[in-house]
């Protein structure tokens, strides 16, 4: 009888590090909870989730949370911030789910309707998330790092503290939670990390404070910006301290570094944003790349050190760094509609996350289409150990 092959769930639990890295994007992280609920859906246990800004918020449920429990926390969350906290929800939000397709492929409706929600975020805040302040900061002398910025920040504590068991995060045998974050003062980059310290609602604020919008956030003696300023994809996090573990990666990019040229200046400031929010995740994939690299070689340099020398210091130094893990990063990427434009990240319209949540739910299900995607590397597999997979980057070749 023919042995059937192994569930991706089955193949993922073989791997000493499954780690979720979730990009910062604002408004566009509903693509990763679609992403989220499609691992649930198919059995996939992260044992590292890191985040930056809104992925830092979204680690927090997913951490803080039980698995059996953790996609429908993660989908009221969603539901609880974007919705206006002042006046009544626009009427296309309550369209029925079957219609939506329709009006998307109306271009200039959507557009309108995007533009509509964007200015409404603008003006009223999100509920739940943050509120304008007033009177506006302009016209208070020196308010302080806390009160320096357009938005108060202060109902994303009531939220954080509604939605996420912080208790569970710091229990010892929890999954690994590491945020990313910018020291105001040294300009230093670094992750809160729930295996050397407790995490509370302030660190994952930290992580999304992004200004002149958002405040910094005190933790301990220091004030915090969001990560993404210095760098919006925390891979490194769960790559750079794995120990020479092997590592399934999935991460998800609300920010695509390929498209097209722009046509006018609404599409440049969109472009541009593109482009600065995903640099670093070309930097990163690139330096680990090469470094796995680099390590096979260095195995295979130390095969050609006869044995009485290979307790010689320098060959033990090399052989320190002849790393030999295998590293798999399964890359999920959201791509955006023409009618998106530059305000994408900061409009969270109701319908815009409907429709974002189902395309990283789609793009996981298409992901996991092709189980040979999870499998280790093999030794002489290509010249690293180091792979990458992207289902955007397969269809564009079709």
């Amino acid at each position: 009888m023919k042995t059937p092959a192994p569930t991706p769930a089955e193949v993922a639990a073989g791997y000493p590090v499954v780690g979720l890295v979730l990009q910062g994007g604002g408004a566009l992280g509903a693509y990763q909870g679609g992403v989220i609920e499609g691992l649930a859906q198919a059995g996939i246990e992260p044992n590292w989730v890191a985040g930056i800004s809104i992925g830092a918020l979204n680690a927090a449920i997913v951490a803080g949370n039980p698995p059996e429990t953790r996609v429908e926390r993660l989908r009221e969350f969603w539901e609880t911030i974007c919705r206006p906290p002042l006046l009544p929800v626009s009427p296309v939000n309550a369209i029925p789910a079957m219609l939506e397709p329709w009006l998307q492929a109306f271009e200039p409706a959507m557009t309108a309707i995007n533009a509509g929600e964007a200015w409404r975020a603008l003006l009223e805040g999100q509920n739940g998330f943050f509120a304008p302040r007033l009177p506006p900061p302009w016209s208070v002398h020196r308010p302080g790092p806390g009160g320096a910025s357009w938005y108060d920040t202060g109902p994303l504590r009531e939220t954080l503290e509604r939605f996420v068991d912080f208790d569970r995060i710091a229990a010892p045998d929890s999954m690994r939670v590491s945020v990313g974050v910018v020291d105001v003062e040294s300009g230093n980059f670094r992750y809160f990390d729930n295996r050397e310290e407790r995490l509370e609602p302030e660190h994952f604020m930290a992580s999304g404070a992004l200004p002149p919008g958002f405040p910094a956030v005190n933790v301990g003696e220091r004030w915090y910006w969001d990560g993404g300023i210095v760098s919006n994809t925390p891979l490194a996090a769960v790559l750079g301290q794995s120990h020479r573990r092997d590592a399934l990666v999935f991460q998800v990019d609300l920010w695509s570094a390929s498209g097209t040229l722009p046509r006018d200046l609404f599409e440049v400031a969109n472009r541009q944003k593109d482009i600065q929010f995903s640099s670093r995740t070309r930097l990163v994939t690139d330096v680990l790349r090469a470094e796995a690299y680099q390590a096979k070689l260095l195995r295979e340099l130390l095969e050609l050190v006869p044995t009485e020398h290979r307790g010689h210091p320098a060959a033990r130094r090399a052989a320190a760094l002849a790393d030999d893990r295998r590293v798999n990063v399964v890359h999920l990427i959201f791509d955006d509609k023409d009618f998106e434009g530059h305000f994408k990240d900061y409009q969270f319209g109701l319908l815009s996350m409907r429709d974002h949540w189902r395309s990283g739910l789609a793009d996981l299900r298409d992901t996991l289409a092709h189980p040979d995607w999870l499998a280790r590397p093999t030794p002489g597999a290509g010249d690293s150990a180091f792979v990458t997979h992207d289902v955007h980057r397969v269809r564009r070749k079709r």
